[in-house]
């Protein structure tokens, strides 16, 4: 199976469990973190228009949608999109919601304010290739905004509290360990390839504290690190 549909069947496999986690951040005080985080680092003054790249279940789409921004999320599980969509609905929020390689956009050049992304890049097949399209999308003063976190030298297990079996595990171990960007050390490895991109870079390598609080949900102990990239 090509590398791109074997990500796109495990996130739909994962899609239902996966929604109810994000449902729970978006009830608690995570929400509230990521909020304070978009408020100190996002443009004021006016509604931005934003592209939710990897949307998953909607979660920073309901997030800058509630706070006022115009949002288009895009993933490549219809699954996921779908509950997107109606975890929106319930919210009785809006965005736009589609399915899309987040590697090739279908969008034209300079039509975003803010790019944002999380958990996203370290499942990606060419990162290099999704960072020159958000680059290209983005307007001139246009803000990167990158959540990830370093897997590639991980192994990752079942937690109690976690939905994930142990077949999803181990399919989420092989394809981590096919992907180029395993093998780079980040969050360093972005910054350089995006300063060469001339992106204005500022890294925060561990915000896990500032919105990992909440003990309901699911998370792993691997840091979130923060990447901020004007273009």
């Amino acid at each position: 199976m090509e590398l791109n549909q074997r990500i796109e069947k495990y996130w739909d496999n994962r899609s239902e469990s996966f929604s109810k986690t994000r449902r729970l951040e978006l009830s608690g005080r995570d929400a509230e973190g990521w909020r304070e985080i978009f408020r100190k680092n996002l443009p004021e003054g006016r509604a931005l228009k934003i592209l939710d790249v990897g949307t998953g279940a909607g979660f920073f789409a309901a997030i800058l949608s509630e706070m006022g921004h115009d949002v288009i999320g895009i993933d490549m599980s219809a699954k996921m999109l779908r509950e997107a969509a109606q975890n929106l609905r319930e919210l009785n929020l809006y965005a736009e919601f589609i399915k899309m390689n987040a590697q090739v956009l279908d969008f034209a050049d300079e039509t975003f304010d803010v790019v944002v992304t999380r958990n996203l890049t370290w499942t990606l097949p060419d990162v290099k290739a999704a960072y020159h399209e958000w680059r290209r999308v983005l307007k001139v003063g246009g803000v990167l905004m990158n959540f990830d976190s370093d897997y590639g030298d991980k192994q990752f297990s079942v937690c109690s509290k976690s939905p994930i079996t142990d077949e999803q595990v181990n399919e989420c171990d092989e394809i981590k360990d096919a992907l180029t960007i395993s093998t780079r050390r980040r969050p360093m490895w972005d910054a350089g390839f995006l300063e060469g991109l001339d992106f204005i870079v500022r890294l925060t390598e561990d915000i896990s504290s500032f919105v990992h609080r909440d003990s309901r949900c699911s998370y792993d102990t691997v840091p979130m690190f923060a990447i901020h990239a004007v273009k």
